[in-house]
C-alpha cells in the first residue's frame, strides 16, 4: 500500500435486535455497553475516522458514545434492511474523508472484534491486491470486511437487506479472505449467555 493510504471504518449498529428483544448495543460488556465497547475498539485500530450509523433506538443508544471521537449517522430508514445502513455509512465516509482509499465495514454486536483483526485485514489487501478481504468464519465469508474504494459506487447501491456480503459474490474474483474463528455476533439472549460462560472460563 502506498504511504499515503487511508482507510476509514464504518460500524453498523442500526438493527432493532429483534432476536434479542432489547437493544443489543446496550448489553453490558465488562463495564460498558457493547457498542462502546466495539467502537472503542476500532478507534484503537489504524483505521480513521470511525463512522457509526445507529437506526433503531438512536436517541437512547446515542449516549452511549458519549465523548468518543466517532462520527454518528442515524439512518431513519433502517427497516428497510441492512443495504440502508451501509449506503448511509458510505454517504457519511464520502463527505467526511472523501479521499478515503478505502473502508473496513463492522458490526457493532462482535464483542470479540479487534484492532489487530482490522491489521490483518489491511496486510491481507496489501499482500494480496485483492480489493475485497472478507472474515471467514462459521463457513461463510462475513464483515468485518476490507472493501477498496473502487466498489464505494457498488456499496451506496445496496437496497433493501442486500449487505455488504453480496458483493463477495458479485466480486468474487475480487475477494481475498481471512480465517476468524474467534469471532461471534451476538443476535439472541442464548449467545449473550455463552459468550458471557466463555469469557469466565478463559
Amino acid at each position: 500500500m502506498a504511504e499515503n493510504f487511508s482507510c476509514a471504518l464504518v460500524l453498523l449498529a442500526a438493527g432493532g435486535s429483534s432476536r434479542m428483544g432489547r437493544p443489543k448495543q446496550l448489553l453490558p460488556i465488562g463495564n460498558k455497553p457493547l457498542l462502546r465497547h466495539v467502537a472503542e475498539t476500532a478507534l484503537s485500530s489504524t483505521a480513521h475516522p470511525t463512522i457509526v450509523v445507529l437506526g433503531a433506538n438512536a436517541a437512547r443508544i446515542r449516549s452511549c458514545l458519549d465523548e468518543l471521537p466517532v462520527q454518528v449517522v442515524v439512518n431513519e430508514g433502517w427497516t428497510e434492511g441492512m443495504g440502508s445502513s451501509v449506503r448511509v455509512g458510505i454517504g457519511a465516509l464520502a463527505k467526511l474523508s472523501p479521499t478515503a482509499n478505502g473502508v473496513i465495514l463492522a458490526l457493532g454486536d462482535q464483542p470479540k472484534f479487534s484492532a489487530v483483526h482490522v491489521a490483518r485485514l489491511l496486510e491481507t489487501h496489501r499482500q494480496t491486491g485483492r480489493t475485497i478481504v472478507a472474515s471467514q468464519y462459521r463457513g461463510y465469508l462475513q464483515p468485518p470486511a476490507f472493501f477498496a474504494a473502487r466498489h464505494f459506487g457498488s456499496l451506496l447501491g445496496l437496497r433493501g437487506d442486500r449487505g455488504a456480503r453480496s458483493l463477495f459474490q458479485t466480486y468474487a474474483g475480487e475477494v481475498a479472505t481471512m480465517a476468524a474463528d474467534g469471532l461471534c455476533d451476538l443476535d439472541t439472549l442464548t449467545d449473550y449467555a455463552n459468550f458471557l460462560k466463555a469469557e469466565k472460563n478463559i
